[in-house]
């Protein structure tokens, strides 16, 4: 990843392919590098190498890319033994239970809606009250979500208080994050706004337990989030504060680097490590690639999402630490309790790529330091 002038990252107007990288891409091409004739060329000889195109192609692959891949399990059902075992799996999956699942997503919402809209309208002027009600309910709901998937939430530690001054923080793999976890406690999110459906109950429903929402492409909104971050943390009325460091999904296996904006609100900290069991369903959710209303289908129709949840010691900022290295601390100890890979990229590089000119100057330069390589030898 590179920045363009001033440093700010160029954002793309395409998709980066993140699951299959393209060698060619990181070759020069004919119009970049004059070689002499005769010479031998860095394309000549990964035609001609397998060995080196593989070691190319690992060059690609980098551990960035790795962080946003969706690993689908190795194939068991292609003998004649399991084949039909599988077949059955999949009347089952799709024809019982995930009609028995929208049954019970349907019901949810009809009773929560049925709840939530005299609750929103008629108790204005009774604050607490109101809050309290809907807190309830917005916890109802997304038991009901939590139910359409058949979860099964395992969590670890004591369920989280409200109190003022304090944050707490998840590694990230999917928007369905915070509805495992706003099922047990009622947590106040912040969260990149969506469209569509999502971005609708972002603006009504969730925002009556105090979520804050920005965009990413917008510099005024980083100012004013940090504005209400501040306020929101200071009251003491106020749904626990709950923040993705991370910024972006990762699949699970990886940690990427931690905003620090979290950190320095002189507030305590509270961790909280997700780690979702596969064996079932690969609950990462890549947005590049998949709606989120297709990913709801896909944890519909699978066996169930099983997950684990730690609630953490609290950690407060030491009297010699940054609050770069406070977060550095704080993903130390979510990586180790949820078993994952610390990386040191940052998450919003996903969103932008090189400019075309700075990634040609960078392709010429690995195609001269391999040439020189391979002359010297």
């Amino acid at each position: 990843m590179s920045s363009g002038k001033g440093g700010e990252l160029i954002p793309s107007s395409s998709e980066l392919d993140l699951d299959r990288p393209n060698i060619e891409d990181y070759l020069p091409s004919g119009s970049s590098i004059h070689e002499p004739l005769g010479k031998l060329r860095l394309c000549d000889l990964l035609d001609i190498s397998p060995t080196l195109t593989e070691a190319a192609g690992a060059i690609v692959d980098d551990s960035f890319t790795q962080c946003f891949k969706s690993n689908p399990p190795e194939p068991w059902n292609w003998n004649v033994y399991l084949f039909p075992l599988w077949c059955c799996g999949v009347v089952i999956r799709y024809l019982i239970l995930f009609p028995v699942r929208v049954i019970v997503l349907t019901v949810g919402w009809i009773i929560f809606l049925s709840c939530f809209i005299p609750v929103h309208l008629l108790l204005k002027g009774h604050d607490k009250l109101q809050k309290n009600m809907e807190r309830a309910l917005v916890e109802l709901i997304c038991s009901f979500f939590v139910a359409s998937w058949t979860g099964v939430i395992n969590y670890h530690g004591p369920r989280p208080s409200m109190r003022p001054k304090q944050v707490f923080v998840a590694n990230h793999t999917s928007m369905i994050d915070f509805i495992i976890l706003e099922q047990m406690s009622s947590f106040a999110v912040i969260m990149q706004k969506h469209p569509g459906w999502v971005g609708l109950l972002q603006s009504t429903i969730l925002e009556s337990v105090g979520c804050i929402w920005f965009n990413r492409t917008e510099a005024k909104d980083r100012e004013t989030v940090t504005k209400k971050l501040r306020e929101h943390s200071q009251g003491v009325d106020n749904n626990p504060l709950l923040i993705f460091p991370e910024g972006t999904c990762v699949n699970n296996q990886y940690s990427v680097m931690f905003k620090k904006g979290a950190f320095e609100l002189g507030c305590t900290i509270c961790p909280i490590a997700i780690k979702y069991n596969k064996i079932f369903v690969d609950a990462f959710w890549n947005s590049r690639k998949q709606s989120f209303t297709m990913h709801l289908l896909q944890l519909m129709t699978s066996w169930a999402v099983v997950c684990d949840v730690w609630y953490l010691e609290p950690q407060n900022l030491r009297p010699d630490e940054t609050p770069i290295e406070f977060a550095e601390r704080v993903r130390d100890i979510i990586s180790v309790r949820a078993g994952l890979k610390k990386v040191p990229w940052d998450g919003y590089l996903k969103y932008s790529r090189p400019s075309p000119k700075h990634r040609e100057q960078k392709q010429q330069s690995f195609a001269e330091s391999v040439l020189r390589r391979l002359e010297e030898n």
